[in-house]
């Protein structure tokens, strides 16, 4: 009996074990989602301007296939986008780093939006404002319009 209970202990772990090694299931296979993320964020590196979830062409595929792959190998989005940029630069990128000269693209659009907004704002004030024009009296050319005016009157009432 003493030999028999070490035994039963030792078979029950194995067994436990067992049935815990066979729950782990292996590599984890990324959803067709967990590709997309990523691969919304980057462009086709062969077409212009077509980001590389939607883009039809075989490469665009094997792109997508290699994101899957580099995902369930436990790669994290930023690893896979840096991958992305070393193998292609960063027009691959659908949002440029805000490095060297990329940084004017976030700088440039919203002053260009306050400005075009002032401008608006300043237009609209001057075209409310009522424009007064006020000859003076002592202007040569308003005597000289109303002394055409007269005689203009004049000669009508003559008619």
């Amino acid at each position: 009996m003493r030999r028999l209970i070490p035994l039963l202990a030792l078979i029950i772990a194995f067994v436990l074990n067992g049935s815990a090694l066979a729950q782990d299931g292996g590599p984890v296979v990324p959803s067709d989602d967990d590709v997309n993320a990523i691969a919304k964020q980057l462009y086709c590196p062969v077409c212009e301007n077509i980001p590389l979830d939607v883009c039809g062409t075989q490469a665009c595929a094997q792109w997508r296939e290699l994101i899957r792959e580099k995902l369930s190998q436990g790669w994290s989005e930023p690893e896979i986008k840096q991958y992305f940029v070393d193998q292609y630069g960063d027009r691959v990128l659908a949002t440029p780093p805000a490095r060297g000269l990329n940084w004017l693209v976030y700088l440039v659009l919203p002053l260009a939006i306050a400005a075009g907004v002032y401008i608006l704002y300043r237009a609209l004030k001057a075209w409310k404002q009522p424009t007064l024009l006020v000859d003076s009296p002592t202007s040569s050319s308003s005597t000289q319009t109303d002394e055409y005016v007269q005689r203009l009157e004049e000669e009508l009432k003559k008619r």
